[in-house]
């Protein structure tokens, strides 16, 4: 479902059989630090409201945003569960595990049983619909990995699996030992970090139906406020492109940006991160942005400095 004939899909994504289909936006949970689980239950209640249905969170969320610790965003998303357990049923979960704060990664079956386990006792859930290794270690072969997979899958323990900031290679190496496909692959893609248009990732995604979901579409809120100078300031001419077309669609830079990651055709799910329930609602006006093809290039013209041959 496309706007107006645009690029961008507006509708429904399946990630895995016998999941609820989600919306093409997710609620990103990376922030969700407070320590009020009544604002947090705005919050997850303002994104499923919107159609932010995949709920993205993970077992090292809580190490940095104010958090308190490894583990504290998903105790405190349980904590909103046991409060308002009706939420569940509207939501696709999600967690991810692999890290190890010191390590850094750990895909051996070991720890990835274990940080399951744990995520599933601070979420307060039997289940989760999906589990991600968070980042790839390969110092861990894939059959192992993929052995693990099978069995917490076998278990009732997770619903699908997928992976999250792997290349190509490492993705296909883990599936080439599973039975079942991977669900997703989270990547870090917006206007500003094109990297997965043209490294043969969301190429991959299309060829198996993977869906890819986008972490900071908004490139850390850039995108939004311009930023300051340094290595992480956005290009003003992006920035002008951006601008351009959103006086012309009548929405905030913002929605543009979110809609340049919903018009490719590998129909990813963009993650929106921010912690305002207003803010959550404004991000679904992506959905009604009519982009062209001479719009999207004119993004990736302005982004990476070059004019395409």
């Amino acid at each position: 479902m496309t706007a107006g004939g645009g690029l961008v899909d507006a509708g429904p994504r399946s990630l895995a059989p016998g999941l609820l289909p989600v919306g093409p936006l997710g609620f990103g949970c990376w922030r969700l630090t407070t320590p009020s689980t009544a604002e947090a239950r705005v919050l997850v209640e303002a994104a499923l409201d919107a159609g932010l249905t995949l709920v993205d969170t993970a077992d090292v969320y809580g190490l940095d945003w104010g958090g308190r610790g490894l583990g504290s965003v998903e105790e405190r998303l349980g904590a909103v569960l046991v409060e308002a357990p009706s939420l569940r049923e509207r939501m696709v979960l999600a967690t991810k595990g692999g890290i190890v704060p010191g390590v850094p990664y750990d895909s051996s079956p070991a720890h990835l049983r274990a940080a399951c386990e744990a995520s599933l006792r601070r979420l307060g859930v039997e289940a989760v619909d999906l589990w991600m290794i968070h980042r790839p270690d390969p110092f861990t072969h894939p059959a192992a990995v993929a052995e693990t997979l099978v069995a917490l899958r076998d278990e009732g323990k997770i619903l699908a699996a997928g992976v999250s900031n792997c290349t190509v290679a490492h993705l296909d190496a883990l599936q080439a030992h599973l039975p079942f496909p991977l669900a997703t692959n989270q990547v870090e893609l917006s206007a500003a970090h094109l990297d997965p248009l043209v490294d043969g990732t969301l190429d991959r995604c299309l060829r198996d139906g993977t869906v890819p979901t986008a972490w900071s579409p908004l490139a850390g809120g850039r995108l939004a406020t311009g930023a300051g100078p340094g290595d992480g300031a956005v290009r003003t001419e992006l920035l002008a492109v951006l601008d351009r077309l959103a006086r012309r669609e009548g929405v905030d830079r913002t929605a543009v940006a979110l809609a340049f990651v919903l018009s490719h055709p590998s129909r990813p799910v963009a993650l929106v991160g921010t912690q305002r329930p207003d803010r959550i609602r404004a991000a679904t006006a992506a959905l009604r942005v009519r982009l062209t093809r001479a719009d999207v290039y004119a993004v990736i013209e302005a982004s990476t400095g070059e004019p395409l041959p």
